[in-house]
């Protein structure tokens, strides 16, 4: 709850009353201050500060940015524009699907298009029960692969987004305010939200009829929703182990008996499935992978025994 603080400095030719409001001491912020003298008193008052202040708080969460991590900003800005790009992509799809059950049409039914309709929605429920089923354990270990994956598979309507958001939540809370950052974060979706349907509105307003600008936009957003969420998953710098993270800080560790930071971990690990990046010339060798039962000593190197 917000507080109001009162300062109070005196001196023998004038007296100074600042007002202070804030939650915490390193949160304060001067709201006004009024000055006493013999022959006058006069006050100055900082309120567009005040507002600003005020404003800022409907977003981002309190006591910031002390309460967050580091990663949380720059996240946070890909993050919303991803989703900005992504209700953008849903305005003119829903344009598109409008169109292909028949509205406008004299010939459209209504049973074909509720038919239609209700295709779309099972096909995507489906999906999401079997990759709750396959994955489910396994996207708290590896929440940076996952939420970039739940993106790139969002047409199968994968789970694992709303899933490694509570992990992500948890990461960036310092101050135990994680239920702080995910209201601060539905504030930041709405407005996400309203830019999104207006510029898509604007977009299916002057693609209307014209089916290679429809496909050129869909597509561009497509790509700009990807890139965006790769830069979002690459500013995180989890504190977290899993087997790739103990596996580069070991290996580092044991070679040259130092120990990364973690967003010099995050900068070497893989944000996409381990399969998808066989290419990669740097990909990290699990440590329980090089380790081999029943082999001969006779094979052993003598640097190794």
């Amino acid at each position: 709850m917000e507080e109001e603080h009162g300062k109070t400095h005196l001196s023998p030719e004038y007296t100074v009353i600042e007002e202070w409001s804030g939650t915490a001491s390193s949160e304060l912020t001067k709201t006004a201050t009024i000055t006493i003298t013999r022959d006058s008193v006069q006050k100055s008052a900082t309120r567009f500060n005040y507002f600003s202040r005020r404003f800022l708080d409907a977003f981002v969460p309190e006591g910031f940015p002390s309460s967050v991590t580091p990663d949380y900003v720059p996240f946070q800005i890909w993050d919303s524009l991803q989703g900005l790009s992504t209700y953008v992509r849903t305005m003119l799809s829903t344009q598109a699907l409008l169109s292909a059950i028949g509205v406008g049409e004299n010939s459209a039914t209504v049973i074909g298009a509720t038919f239609q309709w209700f295709l779309r929605d099972l096909t995507g429920m489906l999906g999401g029960i079997l990759f709750a089923f396959y994955q489910g354990s396994n996207l708290d270990s590896n929440a940076k692969m996952w939420r970039l994956v739940a993106d790139l598979m969002n047409d199968i309507a994968g789970v694992a987004s709303g899933a490694t958001r509570a992990a992500l939540t948890q990461h960036f809370a310092l101050q135990d305010n994680a239920a702080d950052i995910s209201a601060k974060e539905g504030s930041q979706e709405t407005v996400a939200t309203m830019l999104g349907m207006a510029l898509g509105m604007f977009l299916a307003h002057i693609t209307l009829g014209h089916s290679l600008a429809i496909w050129f936009c869909f597509l561009s957003l497509t790509v700009f929703h990807i890139y965006a969420n790769y830069k979002a998953v690459r500013c995180l710098s989890l504190t977290t182990l899993n087997c790739e993270r103990s596996s580069i800080l070991l290996l580092h560790f044991m070679e040259t008996g130092q120990v990364f930071t973690p967003k010099q971990v995050s900068f070497m690990e893989h944000v996409l499935p381990l399969w998808m990046s066989s290419w990669s010339t740097n990909r990290v060798k699990f440590l329980y992978q090089r380790v081999c039962l029943g082999i001969r000593i006779s094979l052993f190197d003598h640097r190794e025994i």
